[in-house]
């Protein structure tokens, strides 16, 4: 039986792969100039690019960490969903026209164009490079979590097969082979997690099951938990539990667990379940479902307000940022069109986020031992089997799978589209030759860093990127699109300050440097969730460095701003082209 179904799940991985390659290949015939490669010329229309622009931006977290998520803390994670639509509407209302009628190809095009300073481009460009190199981390590892679950390959293995695949479509075509394959994949991802849910949501409507009661989550049937690195759990209840392995520093074989409370597991140790057992949760989570089912519980630290706040900022501004959502307005025709995908996206982000919440409901149900570890990503992945079972719970594993891999393929595309876009221009002669040579670098250097680097919740690994770009070009293209006294040297002293003090706490904590025990308190919490304190920060450093060198302002800026926010058609615009 498992060697049926990891052929199935094998044969639906390849097929979405090979689909992938095929349309993105076909998407490259069209592909010659510069401008196709940077911008798809410039020609795409905005229903199109609002299905190319949701299906990069629905990433792994948003497949598989969302749902992971909401079983692991329940109401408080819904903030995630809520706050990757949202950040939508920041988009709709201040950059996402007067962006596209800039003219710019990339945001440091848009920073030059705007302050009239190579420096300010250049630190842009470094921006852009790093951002996109820590977002691509989370889905590549993504890419190795989802091939060893389902297949129990190395994690390696996805890594390298999901980066090679990119690093080919993009150097293919660029933007243009992309959008058709971003588009598609977008249906692909709202098809595989959408049936799943509602086929789940029929089971859940005949089962006697429960959610929201005074109760810890239980396991049907006698269940068996690797423990693979070390964890601290929270048991509510003793009976039905036993330990091989390391329990709080102790060697146990077969042993019950004394008490309840707080333990430690160790790596390699072995937790057995009876049936009808409670599971014991990880450390800071809801261990009732009356707790898990509230709000106020935050996220699994000691400061729960802070920790939503923060997060609010960051999914909320942070799209703002995000060079590979950005880059996609450059391919609008006009200001107008830009507004019309904006808005678009915001109904097909809102309509994908329903089926991954309804997921992470029915996970903490029907999978809570994944509560044990604190592996929640892998939720969704196995929901279909052990809700569904036999053929049909095969079949919607497949179709989960693909849904997965395509998030991969979708996100790492537009991100290295934008890192190659940055250094093909910005280092490189902007050239067809140095964005496909800048695409192979740029693809290389983060398949290394994710093999290196620490997996957090993949969410959570987003979540702090998102606090990056919060932190850096969301000021720079809010201040720079509507208040005229930005100056080049208060852009960058902004970019430097937001960068190093979110890139910082970023690093530390993919990196697992940080622990909460030893930090305590709130250098632990502010690591995890800097936005509330970094994005301030950067905004306040701009501003204050701007009006103490107002004599740096640039030239012509009622010319500037007139194309950034005068219709299309009054004639102010001007096309920046690359060269070719």
């Amino acid at each position: 039986m498992t060697t049926d179904v990891d052929a199935l799940t094998a044969a639906a991985l390849a097929l979405a792969a090979i689909a992938t390659v095929a349309v993105g290949a076909y998407g490259g015939r069209l592909s010659r100039t510069t401008s196709d490669f940077l911008v798809a010329s410039r020609s795409v229309g905005s229903r199109w690019n609002a299905a190319a622009i949701s299906g990069e931006y629905l990433s792994a977290a948003s497949f598989l960490g969302v749902a992971g998520l909401v079983a692991k803390y329940g109401a408080d994670a819904l903030w995630y969903p809520v706050g990757f639509t949202a950040g939508y509407l920041g988009l709709l209302l201040f950059v996402a026209a007067p962006l596209r009628r800039s003219g710019a190809y990339t945001v440091p095009d848009f920073a030059e164009f705007r302050l009239n300073s190579p420096t300010a481009r250049l630190a842009a460009m470094t921006v852009v490079v790093v951002v996109c190199v820590l977002y691509l981390i989370p889905q590549f590892q993504g890419a190795g979590l989802t091939l060893h679950i389902l297949l129990g390959a190395p994690v390696w293995i996805g890594v390298v097969a999901v980066g090679a695949i990119v690093i080919v479509n993009v150097v293919g075509g660029g933007m243009r082979s992309i959008t058709f394959v971003q588009a598609f994949q977008y249906w692909l991802k709202l098809t595989a997690i959408a049936i799943p849910a509602l086929v789940l949501l029929g089971v859940f409507a005949t089962d006697r099951s429960a959610l929201g009661e005074p109760a810890p989550p239980r396991v049907d049937a006698a269940t068996t938990v690797d423990i693979t690195t070390d964890v601290t759990v929270t048991v509510v209840e003793t009976n039905g539990l036993t330990v091989t392995g390391v329990l709080d520093g102790r060697t146990v074989d077969d042993a019950p667990i004394p008490s309840t409370g707080p333990h430690v597991l160790g790596a390699g140790t072995i937790v057995h379940l009876d049936a009808g057992a409670a599971t014991p949760v990880v450390e800071g989570a809801p261990t009732t479902g009356s707790d898990w089912i509230a709000s106020g519980g935050g996220l699994g630290g000691r400061h729960p307000l802070f920790e939503v706040l923060s997060l609010i900022v960051a999914t909320f501004l942070g799209t703002m940022g995000l060079p590979h959502v950005l880059v996609r307005f450059y391919t609008n025709p006009d200001g107008r069109s830009a507004r019309r995908t904006a808005l678009a996206v915001i109904a097909l982000l809102s309509l994908f986020y329903l089926f991954p919440t309804v997921l992470g409901v029915f996970a903490r149900l029907y999978v809570p031992q994944l509560l044990i570890t604190g592996t929640s990503d892998a939720a969704v992945l196995l929901l279909p089997s052990a809700a569904v079972g036999g053929i049909p719970g095969q079949i919607l594993a497949a179709l989960v799978a693909a849904g997965a891999i395509a998030a991969f393929l979708a996100t790492s595309s537009g991100l290295l589209v934008s890192v190659a876009g940055a250094l093909s221009t910005d280092v490189l002669r902007g050239r067809v030759r140095d964005f496909r040579l800048a695409a192979v670098i740029g693809g290389l250097i983060p398949i290394g860093l994710s093999l290196a680097a620490t997996s957090l919740e993949l969410s959570r690994t987003v979540g702090l990127v998102f606090a990056v770009a919060a932190s850096t070009l969301c000021p720079l293209l809010v201040l720079g699109i509507w208040w005229r006294g930005l100056t080049a040297p208060g852009a960058v002293a902004g970019l430097l300050v937001g960068g190093l003090s979110s890139g910082v706490a970023t690093s530390l904590a993919i990196a697992g440097v940080v622990d909460n025990d030893a930090l305590g308190g709130w250098p632990a919490v502010i690591i995890g969730y800097p936005a509330a304190v970094t994005v301030p920060l950067a905004f306040a450093t701009m501003i204050l460095i701007s009006l103490a060198t107002r004599d740096r302002l640039p030239g012509d800026l009622s010319r500037t701003f007139a194309r950034m926010h005068v219709p299309e058609r009054l004639g102010m615009g001007i096309e920046r082209l690359p060269s070719d």
